[in-house]
């Protein structure tokens, strides 16, 4: 079986663990990018492949549409410029798990 190409970014959550070395937030949102290695058992064909990263494509986009919004709408009315490295973790996070969440869907259900 041939594997898909798109399961090799999981190796990039690895980054992630710079995190606790570094003191810096925004590298955990690299943990996100873990959720690729279940990509490794994918199956289908080429176009059924790239029909569900599409699919997937698009519901990480909504996602991270709406948590940037509620980000930064609570960045704004309290101030706290601090909080900025960890929004954009959580947002990075949330559209990788968002993404990989519905591409593992999309690929067992068969759609």
């Amino acid at each position: 079986m041939k594997v898909n190409v798109i399961s090799y970014l999981g190796f990039m959550g690895l980054l992630g663990f710079l995190g606790p070395l570094t003191g810096n937030l925004g590298y955990y949102g690299f943990f996100g990018f873990f959720g690729f290695l279940s990509a490794f058992g994918g199956t289908g064909s080429d176009e059924r492949i790239e029909k569900n990263i599409n699919r997937s494509c698009r519901n990480s986009f909504i996602v991270i549409i709406l948590t940037m919004s509620f980000t930064l709408v609570y960045i704004a009315s309290y101030g706290g410029l601090t909080v900025f490295p960890l929004a954009f973790s959580i947002l990075f996070i949330g559209s990788m798990v968002t993404f990989v969440a519905s591409y593992f869907y999309y690929d067992r259900s068969g759609e």
